[in-house]
């Protein structure tokens, strides 16, 4: 099959060819349709999370079961499917607690070392060289994962649509939904609007958010961000954002403040813009290192809270993300804004590099 292969910080993908992937017990192989280009990717492709290599990218992942390993129920071959990024062991303490989503395995064997929980690849080159995975290996086209990442797509839904469900939206709906519980006329900010910020914005509408500001450097982006739900926009380079947020709200800030980016000066915005008693809920993912600041008397006196949410709980949370979907109140597919051929998945990492993807790219492959 073919591959784009990681080989060291900000060098170009490679298209190889490795051996298929052959699933073991619990796992499922996909081919391949359509992989998003996520943030989190780029991050490891520029050095800024380490990940050994050489690795194949790639979580968001729409595409067709090709061969089941022993033990898995409830899937057939030629179903279609979409994945999660986040693969609960279903074992380990925090699964057992309900936490899969910070799920121990998962971060030890995978995130850690590239590898699944029998702690071995299922990549490897055609000498037999392994080659590591950063969740399921979605820029291929073939990839195996385990079963409980794998959902199937409900009749009616587009496959290449729902790609970026399993990553960006699953993550909106897990800092909407578990870390800041948003109720049916809360007020919030979205601070960066690019894919989780897309997701953010239209499930916040969902939710029954009374106000949703969008706040980006990007007046492209922020046009897009009306069209999916928000109230208002403000660009952060040409005002004062926090002053705005709360002229925007009587002048008391927003319940929420959702950063989406993982940088310094969106999480100053979403720091200054929240209500006291507020949540400010940091869901981009940082280049290792980065520090934001905080007056702890500020946290005290104005009963602020800050949380960290990552990604979601996946088999609670996939099923009603793809009934919403299925139902027409959730589209995904309009937060997509290029679409690249497997050829150019390059190109799509470079644009997301510039700043110029809109919502989510997406590579298709077949």
């Amino acid at each position: 099959m073919r591959a784009a292969v990681h080989t060291a910080a900000n060098e170009p993908l490679r298209i190889e060819q490795l051996d298929d992937p052959t699933p073991r017990a619990g796992e499922v192989a996909i081919d391949v349709r359509s992989c998003g280009a996520c943030h989190s990717d780029l991050h490891v492709i520029k050095g800024e999370l380490p990940f050994p290599t050489p690795a194949v990218l790639g979580h968001e992942v729409a595409g067709v079961v090709s061969e089941l390993g022993s033990g898995v129920s409830g899937l057939s071959v030629g179903d279609p499917v979409v994945t999660s990024f986040i693969m609960p062991c279903g074992q380990c303490g925090q699964c057992s607690r309900g936490n899969e989503e910070i799920c121990e395995r998962f971060f030890r064997f995978n995130r850690g070392q590239g590898k699944l929980y029998d702690d071995d690849t299922r990549l490897h080159r055609p000498g037999g060289e392994p080659v590591w995975m950063y969740s399921q290996g979605g820029m291929a086209e073939r990839c195996v994962t385990p079963a409980t990442s794998v959902y199937r797509v409900p009749d009616g839904v587009e496959l290449s649509d729902v790609a970026s469900v399993g990553c960006s939206t699953m993550t909106a709906y897990g800092a909407l939904r578990h870390a800041a519980n948003v109720q049916v006329g809360d007020t919030v900010a979205v601070v960066a609007a690019g894919g989780v910020g897309s997701a953010l914005i239209q499930l916040a509408s969902i939710f029954g958010a009374s106000t949703i500001i969008a706040v980006d450097i990007n007046e492209d982006k922020l046009e897009g961000s009306r069209r999916l739900g928000a109230t208002h926009t403000v660009n952060s380079s040409e005002v004062d954002a926090p002053a705005v947020i709360r002229e925007l709200t009587g002048g008391r800030g927003v319940d929420v403040a959702f950063e989406a980016l993982g940088a310094v000066p969106t999480f100053n915005v979403a720091r200054d813009s929240v209500v006291e008693g507020g949540q400010v809920v940091v869901v981009g993912i940082a280049a290792r290192g980065t520090t934001g600041e905080f007056d702890l008397a500020t946290i005290a006196r104005r009963k602020l809270q800050i949380k960290g949410s990552y990604g979601a709980k996946p088999r609670r949370d996939m099923p009603v993300l793809l009934d919403l979907v299925a139902r027409g109140q959730l589209r995904p597919q309009d937060a997509i804004s290029r679409r690249y051929p497997f050829e150019k998945v390059q190109d799509a990492f470079d644009a997301l590099n510039r700043g110029e993807i809109l919502g989510r790219a997406v590579v298709d492959l077949a």
